[in-house]
């Protein structure tokens, strides 16, 4: 029996970047506060539809290329560390780190992730979530088999998540 077709498209446009600021800690550990110019590719793997396509690229362009937007220019905190304590307050948010030191952040200057560790791996993870969710809001199923988002956070230094459905 032959295996079947499968249909995958892939959007890696220039625009679908963002730049911010992070640092990753564990128990025993913190690197200093520093900055990526992140790249996001997504590729969707679906059925082909009946009108020829997998899904329209400019649908996964502006769900991904809206997420960005949301990242860019921003201090990225995760909000499930088991090492740091973050506090948000109306204006400002505060991290304190297992050995006591302290950074203090505008609100607005801050994005707050539900992950453990702001690396690429954690954050591809994030983004094809949200780019799921925003999918099947917008088509529904319309036979998605797969997601998987890259985050670069330099050239040639890509984290990949694959979610298969």
């Amino acid at each position: 029996m032959p295996s079947p077709q499968r249909y995958s498209v892939v959007v890696a446009k220039d625009y679908l970047k963002f730049s911010a600021a992070h640092f990753i800690a564990y128990p025993g550990f913190r690197e200093p506060l520093h900055g990526h110019n992140y790249q996001v590719s997504v590729r969707v793997e679906a059925d082909l539809g009946p009108d020829g396509y997998v899904l329209d690229f400019g649908l996964v362009k502006r769900v991904a290329h809206e997420l960005c937007r949301e990242l860019d220019e921003r201090v990225l905190l995760p909000l499930e560390s088991d090492c740091l304590v973050t506090e948000r307050t109306e204006d400002a948010v505060e991290v304190v780190t297992a050995t006591g030191e302290r950074f203090r952040f505008p609100a607005g200057d801050v994005r707050l992730l539900p992950i453990a560790h702001s690396s690429a791996e954690e954050l591809a993870a994030y983004l094809l979530g949200r780019v799921r969710d925003a999918l099947h809001a917008e088509v529904g199923g319309r036979g998605l088999l797969a997601l998987e988002v890259g985050v670069a956070e330099a050239p040639g230094q890509v984290a990949y998540y694959r979610e298969a459905f």
